[in-house]
């Protein structure tokens, strides 16, 4: 798929969030929910990136590691103030707790959603390890029984495990996403999604932002975290050629080594992501291909109502100096 060719290309980005928008300039993150029929609500929110306290983390590769680490942390900030505003709007139904659940707010009070997010967290990080890296490998593994060219330790093992691995990784990726599509507030927030995305490539296009030009837009943008992700995925195909079946002859060893070699996907996939933001040819627009097509799940259309909230969150961290333009030679 052909990235649009627009006419200048800015370093504005943002996510999808429950009933709103977060967008990010170089200069204020703004999140923005709808609250009512005719009301956004609008704050301003910042986090101490990683790159203000370690000058090394702005260095190519490097400054991957630290751009999704700090994106991570102001998505979670932008989607905790969104569901608050959104519960307190009534935009989002809030189940009555049940005696149980009362009794853990009356014996923990505020230290609960805390208890409650770490336990979440702990939980998801080992069921994504286990799932992304482990499943994989023990998978090719039982499959090594009945498949005569995946048995064995030399070159072309690691490639069939490599690829083995990969291709599964992608696969349950996307059926995860396209779970989550299937759920009415997921599917929301997916619209919300395309709508920032319409939003963006709007003003790249330098039109006016108002609800019908955003809606002419297209919704799939190469700058997107679906995309990162993909390239993250592939590049890990690529990395897992120069990992042994099993390291010091020991095959618990290869997840462990994927999942520390981590940081290097990430840092080159970062790097492929803003190659495919500054530049349209060829090589980029393959690059970009495998994550666009993705963003078909992760991207639905916008009502008016949710570009409305868009169009307030980018004019929100819009610069006046212009700071934001990374390449305005596409005319």
């Amino acid at each position: 798929m052909a990235k649009k060719t627009t006419k200048k290309i800015t370093s504005i980005g943002g996510s999808a969030l429950i009933e709103g928008i977060m967008m990010r300039g170089p200069k204020r993150t703004t999140v923005c929910v709808r609250t009512g029929e005719t009301e956004i609500y609008s704050e301003d929110i910042s986090i101490n990136t990683i790159p203000s306290k370690c000058k090394l983390f702005k260095l190519p590769f490097l400054r991957g590691i630290a751009g999704l680490i700090d994106s991570m942390r102001l998505s979670y900030k932008s989607l905790m103030l969104s569901a608050d505003k959104a519960l307190e709007a009534g935009e989002i139904e809030e189940e009555e707790p049940s005696k149980f659940e009362q009794w853990l707010d009356k014996k923990f009070g505020d230290k609960l959603i805390k208890i409650i997010m770490g336990i979440a967290s702990v939980l998801g990080v080992a069921l994504a390890v286990g799932l992304f890296f482990f499943l994989p490998s023990f998978l090719f593994d039982f499959s090594a029984n009945f498949v005569p060219a995946f048995q064995g330790k030399g070159e072309l093992a690691v490639f069939w495990k490599s690829v083995f691995e990969g291709v599964l990784k992608i696969v349950l990726f996307l059926l995860y996403i396209i779970v989550c599509s299937r759920m009415t507030e997921m599917k929301r927030v997916f619209m919300y999604h395309g709508a920032e995305h319409k939003t963006i490539f709007c003003y790249e296009n330098e039109e006016e932002l108002t609800v019908e030009n955003v809606k002419k837009q297209a919704r799939f943008h190469p700058r997107c975290g679906t995309s990162f992700m993909i390239l993250m995925l592939i590049v890990g195909i690529i990395i897992g050629l120069f990992v042994p079946v099993a390291p010091f002859g020991i095959g618990f060893l290869r997840p462990v080594f994927k999942i520390l070699l981590l940081p290097l996907s990430c840092g080159i996939g970062y790097e492929l992501i803003k190659l495919c933001g500054k530049h349209d040819n060829a090589l980029t627009r393959a690059i970009a291909a495998p994550g666009l097509w993705a963003q078909r799940i992760t991207t639905k259309e916008p009502d008016d109502k949710m570009i409305e909230v868009a169009i307030e969150a980018i004019k929100a961290v819009i610069p006046d100096d212009g700071s934001d333009i990374v390449n305005n030679d596409k005319h």
